[in-house]
């Protein structure tokens, strides 16, 4: 399980880091989530050691069966052989071949418990560490300013919570333990060897050193060009992709040749690079048999002479050889714990990242209204000017202001990019004006908590963002914990409750991955019902009719008078004919407020707005003559 996990974060690309002091204290820092849980690491560490000392028992206590079923294979001390009280005489200890059996699944037997519970308790602690994390970084990415996703991409954050943050537990759980084993087993390796003779160990650390380090050189250039293939392979599968979504353009513009063309030069450098690969990797696997039974033979051969010698018993030969093994592939292990080491540092980089940098100061669990906070719906713009931080070169707002009173209905107006979203974003708090202020009921905007404000404020916007659940479930979103009665009755204001009530299964009707499964006119007047459930009293209608049908329109529409009855509503128009009756008409050009008043004044000015009507008017008689022919 853990080697998949692996294998789907290096597909992924989780970045490397290089090794240095600095890079490891600040994954150190992320350590502090293993301190609740630190007793039970500690354990787990006592755990791996002894683990480790266990599997070394192994091939002593096999090289010692050997012994017991040859006889006269008794060393008589010598040149080279540690004698005396060293390694508690082990060297000159005979066991029946019952007894060394017996020992054999003793040791067995503990190694099984002690492997048990390392892997046991380093998972526990991994994946609590790992939950505690998680936690805490989708709540300082919850906490980001709008700013912060401008920038960002959403895979690219879906990335740090699942690849990143298993990256760091795979190193708690999963590298850390096969490091600090493959430490002891390396340490207790080459006690053993040198304690069953010193000159058979000097040799075999002449030859296995060059071995794994040949092999850390092979198997390196090999993963990389193993990564170079999947990023050719990833660029072929997004040729696919995007040939596929843009099918009716292809075929429209007859380009099936050159997307095939297209295709077929991305997996021929797919086959190029994975033939190229297979030469490194046929030379690498070549060299390594070669290379690896060579060692094993010539050591062999120098232990045999020693056997005839006397200097040697085939029992301590066969130890020996076991614990070169043993040596040989914790060292050719390391290569690939360095790998692991370097995405784990790349890993925690991205996520000390996220921790450090600022959020809005949001309230984890929805704060109750206050009589301190609770708003009237008295809003003012007072000179606001603003510029997004991402193109600070381009003024959306300029010097902005306006007054709305309790109740009214305001609608902005203006052409395509004149700033009227924006408004809504500051509205929203969702940006701070770069001049200006921003007051509620006389009051500064920052003066409120931003939870608090946002919780007595409702947007019904033009694209409605409806979650994978129930229809009750997306209702419920405007009043978490709602009954059943309240979801029902703003469905019901919201002229919802008759389609929903269409469905076989109801309100429990799954709307599908966002509402597709209902169509526009649907899905507005369930955002409109979850509005109304939120009773706010500052509504923002994002264009929420722009993009729908006139019947469907029509019943919105009605929704939408439901919803501004006795609230102060900003409603971002597009359709003109929409906002006849609002109380004060604002309109917007190029960042600043060209014009201001009720439908009639505007429309007695010669200004923008009368124009704006008039090219909408005109625009719908030539429709409605097309439809009549």
């Amino acid at each position: 399980m853990a080697k998949s996990r692996r294998d789907n974060n290096e597909n992924k690309g989780t970045p490397k880091a290089k090794i240095t002091r600095e890079n490891i204290s600040q994954a150190l820092i992320l350590f502090k989530y293993l301190k609740p849980y630190r007793a039970k690491f500690v354990l787990a560490l006592i755990f791996i050691g002894l683990s480790a000392f266990t599997t070394s028992l192994f091939p002593l206590f096999l090289g010692k069966m050997i012994d017991a079923a040859v006889p006269g294979t008794a060393l008589q001390g010598g040149p080279g052989t540690m004698s005396g009280n060293f390694g508690l005489d082990l060297k000159t200890i005979h066991w029946s071949l019952n007894t060394t059996l017996l020992l054999i699944f003793l040791q067995l037997a503990a190694q099984t418990v002690f492997s048990y519970m390392r892997v046991y308790l380093l998972t526990e602690v991994g994946e609590k560490s790992l939950a505690n994390m998680r936690r805490d970084v989708y709540t300082r990415l919850l906490s980001m300013p709008m700013s912060f996703f401008a920038e960002k991409r959403v895979g690219d954050l879906s990335n740090r919570i699942s690849s990143d943050l298993s990256q760091i537990q795979d190193a708690v759980s999963f590298t850390l333990a096969e490091f600090l084993r493959g430490v002891f087993t390396l340490i207790m390796g080459l006690i053993f060897i040198f304690w069953i003779k010193t000159k058979l160990a000097l040799v075999m650390l002449a030859v296995v050193p060059v071995i794994a380090v040949l092999g850390v050189i092979f198997g390196a250039r090999i993963r990389k060009m193993a990564a170079r293939a999947q990023d050719q392979l990833a660029e072929s599968g997004t040729i696919v992709q995007e040939t596929f979504q843009g099918i009716a353009i292809v075929k429209a513009f007859t380009n099936e040749y050159f997307e095939i063309a297209r295709y077929v030069k991305s997996i021929h450098a797919v086959v190029q690079t994975a033939i190229t690969n297979a030469r490194y990797r046929g030379a690498f696997i070549s060299f390594m048999i070669f290379s690896v039974f060579g060692g094993i033979a010539f050591v062999m051969w120098y232990g045999a002479t020693l056997v005839q010698g006397g200097q040697l018993t085939i029992g301590s030969l066969t130890m020996f050889v076991i614990f070169s093994v043993l040596v040989g592939s914790t060292f050719a292990g390391f290569a690939d714990m360095f790998s692991q080491l370097q995405k784990t540092l790349g890993a925690t980089q991205s996520i000390r990242e996220i921790l450090r940098t600022g959020g809005e100061a949001i309230e984890p669990v929805q704060p109750p209204v206050t009589p301190e906070y609770l708003l009237k719906g008295n809003v003012r713009f007072d000179h606001i000017s603003f510029s997004y931080p991402g193109r600070k070169d381009v003024e959306v707002l300029k010097d902005v202001s306006l007054s709305v009173a309790n109740g009214e209905q305001v609608a902005i107006v203006g052409p395509s990019g004149a700033g009227k979203s924006t408004i809504a974003s500051l509205l929203l708090r969702f940006y701070e004006p770069d001049s200006g202020q921003l007051l509620f009921d006389e009051r500064p905007a920052k003066d409120f908590p931003l939870s608090v404000l946002r919780s007595q404020m409702a947007l019904v916007p033009q694209d409605v963002i409806l979650f994978g659940g129930t229809i009750k479930e997306n209702i419920a979103y405007g009043k978490p914990g709602a009954a059943d009665e309240e979801i029902i009755a703003a469905a019901k204001k919201a002229n919802a409750h008759d389609f929903i009530s269409a469905f076989p299964e109801k309100y429990d009707t799954i709307v599908g991955e966002h509402g597709m499964k209902l169509s526009g006119g649907q899905r507005q007047r369930i955002a409109i019902a979850r509005a109304i459930l939120r009773d706010p009293a500052i509504l923002i209608l994002d264009e929420a009719t722009s993009s729908l049908d006139s019947e469907s329109e029509q019943l919105v529409q009605e929704a939408l008078d439901n919803l501004m009855k006795g609230r102060t509503s900003f409603v971002i128009a597009h359709r003109l004919s929409t906002i006849r009756n609002a109380d004060k008409i604002v309109v917007i050009d190029k960042g600043v407020v060209g014009e201001m008043g009720t439908h009639t004044e505007l429309m007695n000015n010669n200004g923008l707005y009368r124009k704006l009507n008039e090219l909408q008017f005109e625009f719908g008689e030539s429709v409605a003559v097309k439809e009549e022919e």
